[in-house]
């Protein structure tokens, strides 16, 4: 089959670290196209300032990863499905949880494929962690997501805006493994959200959540963390404790330690193939829609104000 024709729009950090490369290393796609009004693109790929500029004068494309910030994704979302192109949301897959909604729907319309992407469910532990979950009794999770905001998010005035999430932009990782591996559903009890005095977005968050058979699950987010980072899920079972560590890269359970290759955003793009191929959406919201539900019940404390 010919490649998938694909333009990456948004051409920042994180195109550059993780989508560029997936793309050139998976020989279902081929880049047609980077679109940013700032950035330069890649040489020798055709670039475009606009997404409205790549849809009037080409080069042609079957799909588009959208890598801007979450505020403006909707609308080039529509815009891609409007004219039949398959869509690849980067995580958050958008800046409210009904736009999502809406693009679900209106793809299913028109008969494209729209991918909300988790990468950290892509992480080398998370599979097996999910599989050993699957069978035993949940008694206790705990949730450990600290880093430091100015060497993740250098200058990144998004992400503290309204729909930008602040530190809920990394803890929805976290989010995204913890609904995947556990076996029952978990919803939100509780949650206090501190926010810089001039910023709106919160900077740390402290939440309590339960699964469906009572287990109680914490979850500790701090941006403000400064020497080594923390990426942590501990899962405490009837048959022993396990740990997934460094963003779900390495997998410790009662047997020993496992560590493998980082694969995440190949296999987003070995999914996203495969959706295309087989004409299917995949758009899991439930992740954002517990960090809906903590901005909606939590309990909001000013805090200094931060300056990056």
């Amino acid at each position: 089959m010919d490649p998938i024709r694909i333009a990456v729009v948004g051409v920042g950090k994180i195109a550059r670290d993780q989508h560029l490369p997936a793309i050139a290393g998976n020989k279902a796609f081929s880049l047609a196209a980077t679109v940013s009004p700032r950035d330069p693109g890649v040489e020798g790929v055709p670039h475009a300032k606009s997404l409205d500029e790549l849809i009037a004068n080409g080069p042609a494309v079957d799909a588009v990863a959208l890598c801007t910030p979450p505020q403006v994704r909707y609308d080039l979302a529509v815009q891609a499905l409007s004219k039949g192109m398959h869509v690849f949301l980067e995580k958050p897959p958008g800046a409210t949880l009904s736009e999502v909604v809406a693009l679900e729907s209106r793809a299913e319309k028109v008969g494209a494929t729209l991918f909300a992407s988790w990468h950290s469910r892509f992480a080398a532990g998370v599979a097996p962690a999910r599989a050993w979950l699957s069978d035993r009794r949940i008694e206790k999770v705990s949730i450990v997501w600290r880093e430091d905001v100015r060497v993740w998010h250098p200058g990144q005035a998004w992400i503290w805006e309204p729909g930008g999430l602040g530190v809920f932009d990394p803890g929805i990782n976290a989010l995204s493994i913890v609904t995947h591996i556990l076996p029952r559903p978990m919803f939100l009890q509780g949650a206090t959200l501190e926010i810089p005095a001039n910023r709106a977005a919160p900077i740390a968050a402290d939440i309590e959540f339960r699964d469906t058979a009572g287990a109680p699950i914490h979850m500790d987010l701090d941006w403000r963390q400064t020497g080594p980072q923390s990426w942590d899920i501990v899962v405490e079972t009837d048959e022993g404790t396990l740990k997934l560590a460094n963003g779900g890269a390495v997998l410790t359970l009662p047997s020993g330690t496992e560590h493998a290759e980082d694969m995440e955003y190949p296999g987003l793009y070995a999914r996203f193939a495969s959706l295309i191929r087989g004409g299917r959406s995949d758009v899991d919201v439930a992740p954002l829609r517990l960090v809906a539900d903590a901005f909606l019940r939590g309990h909001r404390k000013l805090v200094d104000e931060f300056h990056d």
